[in-house]
């Protein structure tokens, strides 16, 4: 069973230190709104792959591509602004570590800076990740193990306040994709438990600042290996 440090939004002292080696995981996964560096540095310091959403915090980084290890915009040569080493799973499902990731990032719309989307626009992003993972899913059976999002879904540990309210369209997300875990960032405990919630079969996970997490896996027949 694939074992996950999961973090978002807020940088966690003692993980940017040598004392992260302690976390024994296959998998770095982030939720948005971390120094790219920090990221890096959780990467290299535990030797493992690390896959990651941007949060509404984030430079944008829309239009990139990577072919044979050149990185372009609208074609032409440019420099990644990313984490160095990453996979952007931002309106995509990527195979990383054993498992299928469903990514979309971003927050609710609520003033000019990027990574913020209307409600209709990330139904839209959500449209292309769905059709992505029924062609996964038919070519070689596997369903998601995780849902990667910023933003949690409205009404399912989000805020009242309007940069903090959740999408709708991520509650069609989990009921299509019906994945095991849903990881999120966004939403600050601000000292208080975040507590786990449930969409279905789906455990809802707030991962600001940093979890560990166990993620059964699809075994490539639709059935999920026991914890």
């Amino acid at each position: 069973m694939p074992k996950v440090l999961a973090v978002a939004d807020e940088v966690v002292e003692q993980l940017w230190t040598e004392q992260v080696r302690r976390h024994d995981v296959d998998l770095v996964v982030a939720a948005g709104d971390l120094p790219f560096d920090y990221l890096e540095f959780l990467a290299n310091a535990l030797d493992r792959p690390c896959v990651f959403v941007p949060g509404n915090h984030d430079v944008d980084l829309t239009g990139y591509a990577n072919v044979r290890g050149l990185w372009t915009k609208a074609g032409i040569p440019a420099r990644w602004p990313g984490p160095a080493g990453a996979v952007n799973a931002d309106e995509r499902v990527v195979d990383v570590a054993g498992l299928r990731i469903a990514g979309l990032g971003g927050s609710i719309r609520y003033s000019g800076g990027p990574n913020q989307w209307t409600e209709r626009q990330q139904a839209r992003r959500l449209r292309r990740v769905l059709r992505t993972a029924q062609w996964r899913r038919l070519r070689d059976g596997r369903g998601v193990d995780v849902l990667l999002t910023h933003s949690p879904p409205l009404g399912c540990g989000d805020e009242p306040d309007p940069p903090h309210r959740g999408f709708a369209c991520l509650h069609d997300a989990v009921r299509r994709l019906r994945p095991p875990l849903m990881l999120h960032g966004h939403i600050h405990p601000h000292g208080a438990v975040k507590e786990d919630r449930a969409l279905g079969s789906t455990r809802v996970v707030n991962v600001v600042g940093y979890r560990v997490l166990d993620i059964p896996a699809d075994d490539g027949e639709g059935a999920r290996r026991a914890p």
